[in-house]
């Protein structure tokens, strides 16, 4: 039998590729004569790199400002001439410690000279990840980086600070890197928010990056603003389209300046990765992630990796530490066996599943 393991990462507790190790070590402790294929997945946040270069993908580094302009290395994948980038490697969450974390001052600034690198490198095509932002910046940092400038009514061109865009009234696309308009950029999430109003970006996630009650009406009504004036400069608005809100709005700036295309990060991912090949007579799918809830029913990894396995007719059973009981109710009613596992304990919990299915085989 030949089972295939795509797991997303266990948050703050293993990665995908760990993550698929040790379901593999577990199940190959009991299936000894089973093949194994294992292909760690990834939503569009963190570890959608690395999910690439396990696939053989080269590794580029470069140094590019973070989230409050520290300068600091961040990687990025290239396979063929595909690049495959995470805004959280240049302006991520995870990248500020709490006591730092300001989320009007912080900026996407390296995601736009992580872009410019991987066209250094050659890349003809760009799969974007807007997962994990520390930022609420509506792209502007990523858009200075490439050469936009924000000028308010008196000429002074605004820089990092996101509340001084209340004050914009022109953007000056004269220096803008052309280059980035030639490359294809597919912008991989798992939100379909839009920019502005009680579904965006700030109203939707800006406390969890810090905000207070106030500062979120603030940073609402300045990308709000911002949308106005893009709409005037570019004749098009694309403030309302599903996922212009992800990452603080730095998916409306890629769908509003570089033309880029939206896409559900696992969909993405395992096209990319060829998961339905792997799946294509395979005796049973094992995926996982670490919590199963509502946002795993709107499309992440192991709803989307089940959908896929189900179109090949593979069975599919997911492991998760922490699962909702409504979220594993409609999982198990769309035919998902789920398995509560916390991340110590997945290697024996996957072993455990094995005796389960070898005795029932």
């Amino acid at each position: 039998m030949r089972v295939v393991i795509a797991p997303d990462k266990f948050k703050g507790r293993l990665t995908a590729a760990q993550a698929a190790d040790a379901i593999e070590r577990g199940m190959r402790a009991v299936l000894r004569d089973a093949e194994f294929v294992a292909l760690p997945m990834a939503d569009g946040g963190e570890g959608t790199v690395d999910a690439f270069l396990r696939a053989g993908a080269q590794r580029h580094i470069a140094i590019v400002r973070g989230p409050l302009g520290d300068l600091i290395e961040a990687q990025f994948a290239m396979l063929g001439g595909t690049a495959v980038l995470e805004m959280a490697a240049a302006s991520g969450l995870e990248l500020v410690p709490r006591e730092r974390r300001d989320i009007l001052h912080s900026d996407t600034y390296g995601t736009g000279q992580l872009l410019q690198a991987a066209i250094d490198a050659g890349a003809t095509r760009v799969i974007l990840g807007v997962g994990g932002s520390a930022t609420n910046d509506a792209g502007t940092g990523m858009l200075r980086a490439l050469g936009a400038q924000f000028l308010d009514e008196t000429g002074e061109v605004l820089d990092r600070a996101i509340a001084r865009y209340a004050r914009l009234d022109e953007i000056d696309l004269a220096h803008f890197d052309a280059r980035v308009l030639h490359v294809p950029i597919t912008v991989a999430g798992d939100v379909d928010n839009p920019l502005c109003g009680v579904n965006g970006a700030a109203r939707t996630y800006a406390v969890q990056k810090g905000a207070n009650p106030a500062q979120v009406g603030l940073l609402d009504a300045t990308l709000e603003h911002i949308a106005d004036v893009a709409a005037r400069t570019l004749g098009r608005d694309e403030r309302m389209s599903p996922g212009a809100g992800a990452a603080g709005g730095l998916g409306y700036a890629l769908l509003q300046f570089l033309n880029g295309r939206m896409e559900r990060g696992v969909k993405v991912i395992a096209e990319e990765l060829d998961l339905e090949g792997a799946l294509h007579g395979a005796a049973l799918c094992v995926t996982g992630e670490g919590k199963i809830d509502d946002q795993t029913l709107r499309g992440k990894a192991v709803s989307g990796v089940a959908a896929i396995a189900q179109a090949e007719r593979v069975p599919v059973v997911a492991f998760a530490g922490v699962v909702e009981p409504h979220a594993k109710q409609e999982l198990e009613e769309r035919g998902v066996t789920v398995r509560q596992a916390d991340s110590s304990v997945l290697e024996s919990a996957a072993r455990d599943y094995a005796r389960a299915l070898e005795r029932h085989v």
